[in-house]
């Protein structure tokens, strides 16, 4: 095999397993640094992302041995749906936070009470469940790529530094668009984003469940840029993703109108 195949399966295989994650870091990072979040509440970003790449060699190591290999679809599936779920929580929270004056305000006071009471642990925990997510799975598919092409060469991780330069400048293309913004389609674009990508882990963990036979699969035949959204096509996914997306949907609306309702009581007063 030659060294500019060994190079592109093996960057290609940690392009497309990272790209996920580092979406989802580097939306929120966008936001933080937009926002004038302290520096301590960024490197909790980067912590979690560095503790999940530590995580997901040791898991590899532990699967590799013990298992062979063998990916567990309950693992996986616990793990989207924590990270689903935190996804939807940050999503929420930047919806409520979309004012800019309002939110400069409470910078300006030094109250930062979302971010302070929980918010920083949250985007830690976020973090490292974007990155192991997908962090030990990647290092499974690239050992037993390295296997398969002659052990780990120069061109295999010529391949790996090449995919990990692409994943740098996507990231810092975001945060050099993201300062250039204003703040409130930064918080509704980085909201919706987030959303979105729970949507598709919730997907992806109803995979994970159909597989260990816990649901039941229907196929749907569905447009295929629709496919992109919800990862995975069968009724039960779907299911699923539209209910979330209703429940939020009225939340959103529900509080709106509670927003509403006190600011035009005062100014009729």
């Amino acid at each position: 095999m030659s060294s500019m195949s060994i190079a592109i399966q093996s960057g290609t295989i940690l392009l497309r397993e990272g790209l996920e994650a580092l979406l989802v870091i580097a939306a929120i990072a966008a936001f933080l640094t937009r926002s004038g979040a302290s520096a301590g509440q960024r490197r909790s970003l980067y912590w979690g992302a560095g503790a999940a790449i530590i995580a997901s060699a040791i898991t590899a190591v532990v699967f590799d041995q013990f298992y062979n290999g063998a990916h567990d679809d309950r693992i996986e599936a616990g793990v989207l749906v924590l990270a689903a779920g935190l996804l939807f929580y940050m999503s929420g929270w930047l919806i409520l936070k979309q004012d800019p004056k309002q939110f400069k305000a409470q910078l300006e006071r030094g109250a930062r009470l979302a971010l302070d009471n929980g918010t920083t642990y949250s985007l830690a925990l976020l973090s490292f469940l974007a990155v192991f997510r997908e962090g030990a799975e990647t290092i499974l598919f690239l050992h037993a790529l390295a296997g398969t092409v002659g052990g780990y060469s120069l061109a295999f991780f010529a391949g790996l530094a090449l995919a990990s330069l692409c994943l740098v400048l996507m990231f810092a293309s975001m945060q050099w668009l993201a300062i250039r913004l204003p703040l409130r389609p930064v918080f509704l674009v980085t909201s919706g984003f987030l959303f979105l990508m729970g949507l598709r882990f919730i997907g992806a963990a109803v995979q994970e469940m159909q597989e260990q036979a816990w649901l039941e699969i229907t196929q749907l035949e569905i447009p295929d840029w629709l496919d992109l959204v919800i990862v995975n096509p069968t009724r039960e996914a779907l299911l699923a993703q539209a209910m979330i997306a209703a429940v939020a949907i009225v939340g959103t609306v529900a509080l709106s109108w509670h927003h509403r309702t006190p600011l035009a009581s005062t100014q009729n007063a």
